[in-house]
């Protein structure tokens, strides 16, 4: 079996969302059934015991710019999968800002839906560097935006009434996207920016105790920003969310 579907369209990844969050309000646990065509959230208690029964139909051109899937086979061509609709309703909620947003099957151990949202990865420049630009910026603003495109471009802004301070640091680079999650007909020149607490970034910079041997840079527009460092054997992942 196979499932693969992917949304660009920001109208129909927030009308899908709402179709989840209500979905997950109506039941804890559904069924997902994926056909050629459409999308069901089926719920049916036991009516024995009063329980209540659901049906929900979704028509897949209507919200998936990219739709592919296969059956167990010919004949039965569809997939049946029991799911947690909070979890998946919390999934697309961190998709709200994406660019594009995709939705796939995979077997890790046994079958999942996986979410996986485009966002902007870059190298980060030498720590202790950023952490000293970052340690200036500090006495004069609370609050930071770093921004970065595809084409090896960070930047760090801090915007007051008074002063606009910004630090370009250019031909970062860019490490490969994964697979076909790459950045198909995105401008490399487009800026994907997050607005996160100064404090928030200094403590991670500050905290960093070794050189990494690699250091990147992961930002969902206006949502969160991902820093992923590699020492050795050690991995060390920090989130920090964007600011309301």
């Amino acid at each position: 079996m196979k499932f693969r579907a992917k949304i660009v369209d920001a109208a129909c990844l927030n009308h899908f969302t709402r179709v989840s969050n209500m979905i997950a309000k109506l039941a804890k646990t559904c069924t997902l059934r994926i056909s050629p065509d459409k999308l069901n959230f089926i719920l049916s208690d036991k009516l024995a015991s009063g329980g209540a029964s659901m049906w929900c139909e979704l028509e897949q051109e209507n919200f998936f710019s990219e739709f592919q899937m296969e059956g167990v086979s010919a004949e039965n061509n569809e997939i049946y999968l029991e799911l947690t609709s909070e979890n998946l309703s919390r999934a697309l909620k961190t998709a709200q800002n994406a660019r594009a947003l995709k939705i796939k099957l995979t077997n890790k151990h046994f079958p999942c839906l996986t979410v996986s949202v485009e966002l902007v990865s870059i190298y980060l420049p030498v720590l202790k560097t950023m952490k000293s630009v970052v340690e200036k910026m500090k006495n004069i603003s609370n609050h930071l935006v770093i921004e970065a495109n595809l084409n090896g471009e960070l930047n760090l802004k801090i915007e007051t009434e008074l002063v606009c301070v910004t630090t370009h640091f250019k031909d970062l680079g860019n490490p490969p996207l994964a697979s076909e999650d790459a950045a198909e007909n995105r401008n490399p020149e487009q800026m994907a920016e997050v607005h996160v607490d100064i404090r928030k970034l200094l403590q991670f910079l500050a905290g960093q105790q070794v050189n990494p041997t690699k250091a990147l840079c992961n930002i969902v527009h206006n949502k969160i920003v991902h820093f992923d460092l590699l020492h050795e054997d050690v991995s060390l992942q920090y989130f920090i969310p964007a600011l309301s």
